[in-house]
Formats: C-alpha cells, structure tokens, sequence
C-alpha cells in the first residue's frame, strides 16, 4: 500500500472520530432551534471542538504505540530502514 493511500486512511480516521465526538451536541442543537442564527454560535463551538478532536487523535496516532497497532493493519507509517530516515 502506498504512502499516500496510507495517510488518506488515516486522515479519514481521524475525520471520522472528530465528527462523532461533536455530531450528537450539534444534532442536539439543530433540532432545538428554529433559526438558524441561534444555531450559530453553537455550530461554531462545534466546529472548534472538531478541529481539537481532530488534533488530538493525529497526535495519539503518531505515538509509537499506535504506530504498532496501525502496522498491524497495514496502515502504520512507520520507517524500517536502518537509521529511521525517510526518504
């Protein structure tokens, strides 16, 4: 598999948490108002919240311990050769 399919996996994954972690609070919200200027503020401190989830989640995943659990799906990134450079 090649790198760039690898880091899309991963991107995805880490899409795919910061979605879940903010959709039920913003689903909440949407359906208790009925404009959506009074949604606003709340859409906002969703999209925030998403953008640290998501941060969050790229920095557990770089971890050397995950690294091992992403190798184990042959998503892991990281480097074999001797010396640990990449190329």
């Amino acid at each position: 598999m090649s790198d760039k399919t690898k880091r899309a996996i991963r991107t995805g994954l880490q899409t795919l948490a910061a979605v879940a972690a903010v959709l039920p609070a913003l689903a909440a919200v949407v359906a208790d108002s009925s404009e959506l200027a009074v949604a606003a503020p709340w859409l906002v401190a969703a999209a925030a919240s998403a953008a640290v989830v998501a941060g969050v989640v790229a920095r557990v995943m770089a971890a050397p311990a995950f690294e091992v659990v992403l190798d184990r799906f042959g998503i892991g990134m990281r480097d074999d050769r001797p010396g640990g450079t990449r190329a």
